[in-house]
């Protein structure tokens, strides 16, 4: 169930991936922050060794990923138990969210007969309802607060800028409420 309103405790997560299908594409990297009272108490990160498809030159450019990094690296099905204990039934934080889920979502389907349904708040929602008229991408909004985005399209990465446009975004809310 989408959540529309700022939380404090939640497991904050992004995915990169070999392409956009969530049934065709597999899943290349996976991290994650878990947050209680807003603070980040555990990191979770690993790359995965896709099963059958190779990673192409457009997503290796974007994100520095190269097949013979995953070459060594643990299957999916080895890795996403250990994600999901990670995760636990924490509320999914993302930027949007729904297509790191839907990807989660189809490979618990798929190797763990599960389904994922948490909780969830995306980040997306928040931008486009605070800051209207510009992209909401991951990117733009970290050059609109100045993060340094060294790194992005790496999962770790991402995690951190997301949790730095959240408490951004949240800064934001706040002072536009304590206004009215």
């Amino acid at each position: 169930m989408k959540i529309k309103e700022f939380v404090n405790d939640y497991t904050l997560v992004d995915i990169e991936t070999t392409g956009l299908n969530p049934v065709d594409d597999e899943i290349i990297e996976i991290s994650a922050y878990k947050v209680r009272n807003n603070n980040i108490i555990d990191t979770y990160s690993s790359l995965v060794k896709p099963k059958y498809k190779m990673i192409s030159g457009f997503i290796s450019n974007l994100t520095g990923i190269t097949n013979s990094m995953l070459i060594s690296e643990r299957a999916i099905n080895i890795v996403l138990p250990e994600f999901l204990e990670f995760l636990g039934d924490d509320i999914i934080l993302g930027h949007n969210i729904k297509f790191d889920i839907s990807f989660l979502n189809d490979k618990a389907n798929k190797y763990l007969n599960k389904s994922i349904n948490n909780n969830y708040v995306d980040n997306l929602l928040f931008s486009r309802q605070l800051l209207p008229g510009m992209s909401h991408s991951l990117e733009n909004l970290s050059h609109y607060f100045n993060l340094d985005t060294t790194g992005e399209h790496r999962s770790l990465k991402d995690v951190e800028l997301t949790y730095e446009v959240y408490n951004e975004l949240r800064k934001i809310y706040e002072e536009k409420n304590n206004n009215n």
